[in-house]
């Protein structure tokens, strides 16, 4: 038996070797372990008050023990892991045999690391409170041997199906607990910037597990944020839940799309002008309503999902027609380009016509008028510029031809004959036969003539056509001529000519202006107007082009769009600078609405006037009267706009530029008080303390600029930097007693400064947790975390704006939407109030001085919109339906 048993003692001999090797190493591994969990302990307690600490040897705390830190909520059971609004409860597992806190997982995840400085952009040591990992949070088995797996991080894309997705959640949630917890003494032993362990114990694992009311964490682009939760607040389902009792009703809509867009403006019958910009058809009433100096009255059609491009009048000037472009929605679905069919008295929609069978968007429209407004027709974007005519009580398609593969400008109905229909366009004019094929849907069929310019010069664009009364039609071109097209028997001689059909020819040509023609207008007494693009005249015609009277546009306002004739002897006239004027050729024109003409980023309301300012890329500095919608005034700032706020006296206001410059103007004067340069980079935001002592600029330098300023606000002079960002600064606020910052930047930092002590940075983020901020526009924090929508990238908000009662929070996102949530918002995938109307990225959200009113501001279509707030039961258009904000990509990227 011995000898049978000599062979196998060898194996079983190393191997006990070989483990007893390897228990010595991990005791001394546990031996550094408690060392350092004992370190960090000892600065915690140097940090913290004495009855916020636990004695080591006592047992940790119970449920409702007082030993936990004051303003921290109770303790919960470890098999429960609060995810903020809910709590899952986990299956416990197997305590592993070393201190608690200790994993040998995989590294931490990407922008984890230590700041400049010496700080840290998020916590480390407290357990995220969405993890999700097994056990207590900070209690993760101990792996041995230490082994370096590729797990998938939290928040990056995994290349697996769809299907292994769910049996992966729970090890990409272990994962990220375990990173995060791997960085628990590294963080302590750098100075105890932030509390990362338990007043307890080191061997306490109901103090450690303590952390859960600490702190909460969310994840942007796999990156952990952590928030401190102030230490009045108990739990976190204390707070509120729900949309805001609140609601916003659009008050008024600042600009007028005329910088790119044509077949826009027109008078109804009940004497209204309608327009559009952005997905909002506005109908104003000049002079009459509460608008007082600055215009009369608005009503708003926004039933459309994406920019509106073009309209079209019903005969019985009562129905319109409004075509959208095609776009996406918040999940990269794309949204069909549609015409809608809607009553301009109720503002309820009649019709929608091609949903799915136009292309990229609807470039022109125009009603039969002949037959009542029985037919409208409609030329899409695509490349083909799909010419078809629809049915519009029906709504049904009856015929439909590839149009030209150049541009279409123009399209209208002969009012003597439906059957007649025009287009124009680059280098063409094209005459339409159409047979109805007795309204059955698509029997119709649509014949072309091209009109022939012979002697005359072919011009590069035709962008506008009117039919006379006589049945001739006049075309403005891009030469500035007038060409009359008449009526004339095609020639019988020539083959594939239509036969004995008629056809038009041009009979006669004048010029009329300088550059284009963008408009022509027939009115009334049966004279035309046309409107110039470079020498901005207008142009009146009696029949036979002999010119009667004219007037000239102010620069300043741009070319002449469109015009339409209202009441009397009254014009509206649209310009290419956004602008709509009313007036007449005798006494001149003056501006009703005004607008931006580029993609506006600067947003700041006054601090006891219902004014406020807007700046953005057209270089323009604009002051608003919110009560009388009017502009006060306007100056050409030179350089691109990107940031403004007012002094809290409102004597003067500071704007920050692209170049690095900022000026302080006098709000009266219009003149430049100060004008300095920090930098080279673009500023982001500047903001006045609430005394109005220090002024805060943040710049794409990473750096925050302190300047002290006069009591007037007129004069500043440098105090100061705070220096410690990892990326450029994109939101900041002052506390209420003016001596401390709260900022944001580019890669997801929330730091703390104290200004009033030098400008330094506040490594212990943990102290902040209950200071009091002036006001709250930084986009992360624990009060606003909520807002965040599920899977954000990290850019999904662009401004959020908390009002000065501090009941709701406004938020501007990237999907043209403006969502208004309850205060403070710290539960996570907060239900809120959504606005639609925008028809780009909303760039920036503000509350006017009183909370009476909003202001958001779309980026690329130059559109402002006043809101006005109505309190709980107030009069008003019925509220937005609450929804959850919904998930923006499968895999979820947010939790707390």
């Amino acid at each position: 038996m011995d000898g049978a048993g000599g062979p196998g003692e060898g194996p079983a001999q190393e191997a006990l070797q070989s483990l007893s090797r390897r228990l010595q190493v991990q005791e001394k591994e546990m031996e550094l372990v408690k060392a350092a969990l004992a370190e960090a302990l000892r600065l915690l307690r140097l940090q913290a008050p004495p009855t916020s600490l636990q004695d080591p040897g006592t047992p940790g705390p119970t449920r409702d023990s007082p030993a936990a830190p004051p303003g921290l909520p109770p303790t919960r059971s470890p098999s429960s892991v609060s995810r903020g609004t809910q709590t899952e409860t986990e299956v416990e597992t197997e305590p592993s045999p070393g201190p608690p806190g200790l994993s040998n997982g995989p590294a931490a995840p990407q922008g984890g690391g230590e700041e400049p400085g010496g700080t840290q952009s998020e916590g480390g040591g407290s357990s995220s409170s969405g993890t999700g990992s097994p056990g207590p949070p900070g209690l993760l088995r101990l792996v041995q041997p230490p082994q370096r797996t590729d797990t998938p991080r939290r928040n990056s894309s995994s290349s697996s199906s769809p299907s292994e997705r769910p049996r992966q959640k729970l090890s990409r949630k272990a994962a990220s607990s375990a990173n995060l917890l791997l960085r628990s003494g590294s963080t302590e032993s750098r100075g105890g910037k932030d509390p990362l362990s338990s007043p307890g114990g080191p061997g306490s694992r109901r103090s450690n597990y303590n952390l859960e009311g600490i702190s909460v964490k969310m994840f942007l682009r796999g990156r952990p944020i952590t928030m401190y939760i102030p230490s009045g607040i108990r739990s976190l389902e204390e707070l509120p839940s729900g949309p805001p009792p609140e609601t916003l009703s659009l008050d008024w809509v600042y600009g007028y799309r005329g910088r790119d867009s044509r077949s826009n403006l027109f008078v109804l019958r009940s004497g209204e002008v309608v327009y559009f910009i952005a997905c909002v058809v506005v109908l104003y009433r000049p002079g009459g309503g509460p608008g007082g100096p600055g215009g009369g009255g608005q009503r708003h059609y926004r039933g459309h999902t994406d920019c509106v491009r073009c309209l079209a009048v019903h005969p019985d000037g009562v129905r319109v027609a409004s075509g959208q472009t095609a776009g996406v929605d918040k999940d990269g679905k794309p949204l069909q380009p549609v015409v809608h069919v809607w009553d301009s008295e109720t503002l309820l929609k009649l019709q929608e016509i091609g949903l799915g069978a136009f292309e990229r968007g609807v470039g022109a429209l125009a009603f039969s008028v002949a037959d009542l407004g029985a037919f409208l027709c409609v030329v899409d974007d695509s490349n083909e510029h799909m010419l078809s005519v629809w049915d519009c009580s029906r709504g049904t398609k009856l015929a439909e031809i590839k149009s030209t593969n150049d541009s279409v400008l123009a399209v209208g109905f002969n009012p003597r004959d439906s059957s007649c229909i025009v287009t124009s366009g680059k280098s063409h004019v094209h005459f339409w036969n159409w047979s109805g094929g007795a309204g059955v849907p698509g029997n119709g069929t649509l014949t072309r003539k091209q009109g022939v310019f012979g002697k005359y010069k072919k011009p590069k664009f035709i962008p506008c056509f009117v039919f006379l009364p006589d049945g001739d039609i006049l075309t403005g071109d891009s030469e500035g001529n007038i060409l009359t097209w008449g009526r004339s028997l095609s020639d019988s001689r020539t083959p594939g000519r239509g036969g004995a059909k008629e056809t038009y020819g041009i009979v006669a040509q004048a010029h009329a202006h300088e550059g284009s023609i963008f408009a022509l207008c027939l009115l009334r007494d049966g004279t035309v107007l046309s409107g110039g693009g470079r020498d901005r005249r207008l142009v009146q015609w009696e029949p036979g082009l002999v010119a009667l009277q004219e007037a000239e546009i102010p620069e300043h306002f741009g070319a002449v769009r469109a015009i339409a004739e209202g009441p009397g002897s009254e014009l509206l006239v649209g310009t290419t600078k956004n602008a709509l004027l009313r007036g007449d050729l005798d006494q001149g024109f003056s501006p009703v609405i005004q607008g931006h003409t580029d993609e506006l980023w600067g947003l700041c309301t006054h601090p006891f006037q219902n004014r406020f300012l807007t700046c953005g890329h057209d270089r323009q500095l604009c002051l608003w009267d919110g009560e009388g919608h009017a502009l006060a005034w306007s100056i050409d700032l030179k350089e691109t706009g990107l940031c403004a706020d007012f002094h809290p006296s409102g004597a003067v206001v500071a704007v920050g530029l692209n170049t690095g410059r900022w000026l302080v103007l006098d709000t009266e004067t219009r003149e430049i008080v100060s004008d300095i340069t920090d930098g080279n980079e673009q500023l982001s935001v500047v903001r006045y303390s609430p005394d109005g002592l220090y002024l805060a600029i943040g710049s794409h330098d990473n750096m925050i600029y302190i300047y002290s300023v006069s009591s007037d606000g007129a004069k500043s002079s440098r105090f100061g930097r705070c220096v410690g960002h990892s990326s450029f600064i994109t939101h900041l606020d002052w506390s209420k007693d003016g001596n401390f910052i709260m900022s944001n930047s580019g890669d997801y930092e929330i730091l703390y400064w104290d200004v009033a002590g030098g400008c330094k940075l506040l490594r212990n983020r943990y102290e902040s947790r209950d200071r009091e901020w002036a006001t709250y526009t930084c986009v992360l924090g624990f009060h606003v975390y909520g807002v965040w929508p599920d899977g954000s990238d990290g850019t999904d908000i662009n401004s959020l704006c908390r009002s000065h009662n501090e009941r709701v929070v406004a938020v501007a996102d990237d999907f043209c939407k403006v969502h208004l949530f309850q205060y403070p918002c710290a539960r996570a995938k907060a239900p809120s109030l959504v606005y639609g109307g925008h028809g780009s990225h909303v760039t920036s959200v503000r509350f006017t001085h009183d909370d009476s009113h909003l202001v958001s501001l779309g980026g690329k279509d130059a559109s402002i919109f006043q809101w006005r707030v109505l309190g709980p039961g107030g009069a008003g258009p019925a509220p937005a339906t609450p929804s959850r904000t919904p998930s923006l990509s499968p895999a979820s990227s947010l939790d707390v």
